[in-house]
């Protein structure tokens, strides 16, 4: 393994020359002449050129574009030129979100039963989108969630129950029923149609910032049906549901082709972890020909491979898992002869929350996945891009128990139900920040040699 210090060293010259490049010239009005993003085969294409790519997520993008009080364009602003200043040109984005009962969802929302959706918040991603193209980034835009945190699958499931729904967290229903009773949603026409309803709308919106319609724009480089679908949370809701699984995988891959033949499609899924550790599902899933591509998140302390309390005691046997994990997807991504892209993967810092705290294993685990993710490229395997979790920025919690609290200023990486600043990647978090510019720098040169 390169030694940090070296790896900090150079990355640091690489990030300060990165950030004096000149932001691209803002694009006409209404067209943009660069290629859309394709599939061939394993590989993500740009015209003629192979599509590799350092990105991030940053779920509150359009929420950061939506107008005052609920946005703050400025700040949008100031987040993507420091992002494409340490070479990040795509960002996987939140592009829906539910008025729901469940208490973590973030509020406002983007829609809720009805059907006049939020403008404000649907004029923010026409921001977000557009500030997006003047700077030459892509942008992968998921419509809907599993999970609580923005409404999602389970509050269609109360809006077309009778208003039954169960928390996520409540000891009285623990893992894995939240995700089980989820997993409803695929069986439930009605709750579907109102999914598909705001499909429709979004996916074949025109952008009221340049006039372009979505459809057009090669600023979207895929639409996603949702965050992390999954057929259940145990094995045995999860094999008995798939069939009604895989038909809305189907059925909502052939909607968004229908609408948007020029962009692609993928599900959002967590790969196996979201499949039960069952390759047959993840197969089945992403072998659908309207899916375009495989997805990966990987998420160490979630998954108890690591010990929060005893970062350094049990990275080695963390690390094993997550290089397994990586190349298990790998050889799924062959098999299907489909692109793979690590499009979610987080690490707690050292100890706390806060912006600045050291970040020692954090940016070790950063390390470990870029390697692994280079060193496939460089072999011609299917990995095209990676997207860190998440973007904090120059947001910071509003309160010293770091919970959530509506406001532009202290949008971050980390959704409403975590503490805010857990996975995020904070603007004054220099050693991570140099990691991320020495990636990006890597997949470009990758990039420039397969051309």
């Amino acid at each position: 393994m390169t030694d940090r210090r070296s790896v900090i060293a150079g990355a640091a010259a690489t990030l300060a020359a990165s950030a004096a490049r000149p932001v691209l010239a803002a694009m006409p009005a209404s067209r943009d002449e660069r290629p859309f993003v394709r599939r061939d085969a394993s590989h993500l294409m740009i015209g003629r050129d192979r599509y590799r790519y350092a990105g991030a997520n940053m779920w509150y993008a359009a929420y950061l574009g939506a107008e005052a009080p609920i946005g703050d364009r400025a700040r949008l602003r100031r987040e993507l030129d420091a992002l494409t200043g340490m070479g990040i040109g795509n960002l996987r984005i939140l592009a829906s979100s539910e008025a729901s009962p469940l208490r973590n969802a973030v509020k406002p929302s983007f829609r809720d039963q009805g059907t006049a959706y939020n403008e404000t918040l649907l004029r923010g991603l026409d921001v977000a989108l557009a500030e997006m193209g003047k700077r030459g980034m892509r942008a992968v835009l998921y419509l809907t969630n599993f999970w609580d945190w923005s409404g999602g699958m389970m509050t269609y499931l109360s809006w077309t129950n009778g208003g039954r729904y169960i928390e996520p967290n409540d000891p009285a229903h623990p893992w894995p029923a939240f995700a089980d009773m989820t997993a409803q949603f695929y069986r439930s026409p009605a709750a579907i149609a109102l999914y598909h309803e705001y499909v429709r709308a979004v996916v074949g919106r025109t952008n009221s910032v340049t006039g372009m319609r979505y459809i057009d724009d090669p600023t979207i480089m895929a639409w996603q049906l949702a965050n992390e679908p999954r057929p259940g949370g145990s094995a045995e809701v999860a094999h008995a549901g798939l069939p009604p699984f895989l038909d809305w995988v189907r059925g909502t891959a052939r909607l968004i082709k229908s609408i948007d033949p020029n962009h692609l499609v993928s599900t959002g899924s967590e790969g196996l972890q979201g499949g039960v550790d069952d390759p047959a599902i993840v197969l089945a899933e992403h072998a659908i020909p309207e899916i375009d591509y495989l997805t990966a998140h990987i998420w160490p302390l979630n998954w108890s491979w690591v010990d929060d309390k005893d970062l350094a005691g049990t990275w080695e046997s963390g690390a094993a898992k997550v290089r397994d994990y990586v190349r298990r997807h790998v050889a799924l991504a062959n098999q299907l002869n489909k692109p793979l892209v690590i499009e979610e993967f987080g690490f707690p810092r050292d100890h706390g929350y806060d912006p600045g705290s050291p970040t020692v294993w954090k940016d070790r685990f950063y390390r470990l996945i870029y390697g692994m993710a280079e060193a496939d490229v460089a072999d011609g395997g299917p990995t095209a891009g990676t997207n860190f979790w998440a973007w904090g920025g120059s947001g910071r919690s509003a309160t010293a128990d770091h919970r959530y609290r509506p406001g532009p200023a202290h949008l971050v990486g980390d959704p409403p139900h975590e503490p805010q600043g857990w996975y995020s990647v904070f603007d004054v978090d220099v050693s991570t920040r140099c990691v991320i510019a020495a990636h990006a720098s890597a997949m470009r040169r990758a990039g420039r040699a397969a051309a």
